[in-house]
């Protein structure tokens, strides 16, 4: 198993923050996507947040990459209407690359 950690930033308006978080809310989240994610070797998903920052820690399978990942999505409409969807909720962090979402993370301490 393989772990991922990752940050993002929201748009700072509490409206939106809370309509994010109810895409996201248990049995909200919309089916094909989450089927997706488990076809592509992510085995769990966690989201946490404070104010407009999230972390997202991803579990995969060993076989996972992210640039496999890209491919996989790039074939599945819904997963595109998704991604627009987040979209209109999500920025990137100011050091984001261009088309950059989810930024993965360093880890800089295991005790």
């Amino acid at each position: 198993m393989q772990k991922f950690c990752l940050a993002l930033d929201l748009i700072e308006d509490e409206a939106m923050i809370q309509e994010y978080e109810t895409h996201h809310a248990p049995g909200n989240a919309w089916p094909e996507v989450t089927q997706h994610d488990i076809d592509a070797g992510i085995l769990n998903i966690e989201i946490f947040r404070t104010g407009n920052r999230m972390f997202m820690i991803l579990e995969t399978d060993d076989a996972f990459s992210f640039e496999k990942k890209a491919i996989f999505d790039q074939g599945n409409p819904k997963i595109a209407e998704w991604e627009a969807l987040m979209w209109k909720f999500q920025k990137p962090l100011p050091w984001a690359k261009e088309g950059e979402k989810w930024v993965l993370m360093n880890r800089i301490f295991k005790s």
